[in-house]
Parts: C-alpha cells; sequence; structure tokens
C-alpha cells in the first residue's frame, strides 16, 4: 500500500500546484456537451474519494462479503455542479477527502486488507485490491485527461 499512499501524496500535491497555472477557460472548457470539462472530472475525483471513503471502511466491520453500493457518476458531478463552483473550492476538497484516504488506508491492519468485496455481479475483490483500483483511477483521469 506504500506505492499507493505517496501515489496520493504526490497528486494531491502536483494538481493544485499544475491547475493553478490553468486559466478558467482552460478548466471550464467542456470538449462537447456531454463531455466533462477538467473542473467536472476533478469533481468527479472528489465524488469518488468520498464513495471509497465509505466503502474502505465498511469493508472492515460490515458483513462480507461486503456489496458495494453503486452511484451514478454522471448525476453526482451534475448535482454537485462543479461546472460554476470555483476551482479553488474543488482544489481543497480534492486535497482534503484524499488527505482522508491515506489516514484510512494506513489505519487498516493488515489482516483486514484481505477482506471482501462484491464489485457487481457477485465478482469478488479484496480491500487491498479496490484501493489500488481508487489510485489506477485517479490517476487515468489525472494523466489522460486533466494532464494529457
Amino acid at each position: 500500500m506504500k506505492n499507493v499512499i505517496d501515489g496520493i501524496s504526490y497528486w494531491i500535491y502536483y494538481v493544485p500546484k499544475e491547475i493553478k497555472r490553468m486559466s478558467e477557460i482552460d478548466v471550464s472548457k467542456k470538449p462537447s456537451p456531454t463531455k466533462w470539462s477538467k473542473k467536472e472530472i476533478l469533481g468527479h475525483l472528489c465524488d469518488s474519494a468520498i464513495m471509497n471513503i465509505e466503502r474502505f471502511i465498511k469493508i472492515q466491520y460490515e458483513k462480507q462479503p461486503y456489496v458495494l453500493p453503486t452511484y451514478n457518476q454522471n448525476e453526482w458531478v451534475a448535482k454537485q455542479n462543479y461546472q460554476d463552483t470555483p476551482i479553488e473550492e474543488i482544489l481543497t476538497l480534492f486535497y482534503v477527502l484524499n488527505k482522508q484516504i491515506i489516514a484510512i488506508i494506513n489505519n487498516i491492519p493488515d489482516e483486514k486488507r484481505a477482506y471482501l468485496c462484491d464489485i457487481g455481479n457477485n465478482e469478488l475483490k479484496t480491500l487491498e485490491w479496490l484501493i489500488q483500483d481508487y489510485y489506477d483511477h485517479m490517476e487515468h483521469h489525472l494523466k489522460k485527461q486533466i494532464f494529457k
């Protein structure tokens, strides 16, 4: 898990520094009416952190396998209205949520990393897999969509 913690730590300092170099037009521009702007992508990563904070905690004490609740990512981004939210507020949320993710990961006992969750269609994965998947998802959006 050290690689995940180090990776998240890197991104929570890199992202604000680099986003602040971009203009409001750059972070707000939507590639098309149905695609998210950079602000909305960053907001989506905040939503992902919110969902995963709950998952990372509940998997440790709920009946196994813990069935992951799903969420409609487009509705979350729309209802949170990230497009009209100042980028500074989204950056603060991104930082704080991911600092909390790091704290949660640091406090997971080794034996609980093997606890199981159902990610859908009765596909079982470990908590450790889910944590790595969270990080991979974050990095995908940052590298392929925000800082491409």
